[in-house]
């Protein structure tokens, strides 16, 4: 499937919090157009997050809608939020689209379920495992310039520097096959300092990881996904494979990757037992 380019996820976000505003009083876009001397056209495109609205927009529009001062403020809290850049805006040229969406998410975001049944999760990879992948797996199927390899991997030690050491840090949920705690990526060493670096953020409160041990038969026969969950938005799951990257919205589509990964941590070893099986592999590397 083709990549879905949306916009910035927090000028997204804002849409939908306007549209819900909408749908509430029953009216069309249209009909709220109409007075305000607008298209019904520029409705859609602040809805569907074409257009950034100004602050004199959506105090328009919040008025036209008769919300409280409340929804007024939290829309104009959504559009602050929308109109600052990223930490990710500068590395933009050297990564895809999808994937620059989906640091927004991952900055808004409360929680990740992430399922890796290929590589370890990327959150959790230490440079020297990414830079490996990335550059001598990765670049024999889609070869990238030397200089965007080195932002992408700079962007993931932002990511965790970020989102799991910062002030809140992002509660992370991963599991992944016990198979990838052996294939080599690196070699010795590389897999060595990465099996270490997974037995130390599993101490952490806000970290979860959970291996499904080769014993377990095929728990589910889907790609890799993400599930996001936000504390004010509905739940997005994010796809990626050789031909790009997907967004999952769809209410019942996102549940079934809920239900999926509920199933995944059911079948998985428990924390304790997957900190043993990390630490069992990290010894076979270090010989």
């Amino acid at each position: 499937m083709a990549e879905k380019d949306t916009a910035a996820p927090r000028r997204r976000r804002l849409g939908q919090q306007l549209r819900r505003l909408r749908e509430a009083t029953g009216k069309t876009g249209a009909q709220v157009a109409g007075p305000l001397g607008w298209s019904a056209a520029k409705v859609s495109r602040i809805e569907t997050a074409q257009t950034m609205p100004s602050e004199a927009d959506i105090t328009a529009l919040v008025s036209a809608y008769g919300a409280d001062d409340a929804a007024l403020v939290h829309a104009l809290k959504l559009r602050q939020d929308a109109a600052q850049k990223g930490w990710w805006e500068p590395y933009s040229e050297s990564m895809p689209q999808g994937f620059v969406s989906y640091l927004g998410l991952e900055a808004d975001a409360e929680e990740m379920r992430n399922w890796e049944p290929m590589v370890l999760p990327g959150l959790l990879q230490t440079s020297a495992y990414a830079r490996t992948l990335m550059g001598q797996h990765m670049q024999p199927i889609a070869p990238i310039p030397k200089t965007w390899l080195n932002d992408r991997v700079e962007v993931r030690e932002r990511r965790q520097e970020i989102l799991l050491h910062g002030p809140k840090p992002l509660r992370l949920r991963v599991v992944f096959e016990e198979s990838l705690l052996r294939r080599d990526v690196g070699g010795a060493e590389v897999m060595g300092e990465q099996l270490e670096k997974l037995v130390d953020v599993s101490e952490f409160d806000h970290i979860e990881i959970r291996v499904i041990s080769t014993s377990t038969p095929l728990p589910v026969t889907t790609g890799p996904f993400v599930h996001f969950t936000f504390p004010d938005f509905p739940d997005i799951v994010y796809l990626e494979d050789l031909e790009g990257s997907r967004f999952l919205e769809d209410a019942e589509e996102v549940f079934r990757y809920e239900r999926a990964f509920d199933h995944l941590m059911g079948v998985a070893l428990d924390a304790a037992a997957s900190r043993r099986a990390i630490k069992d592999a990290a010894a076979f590397w270090h010989g």
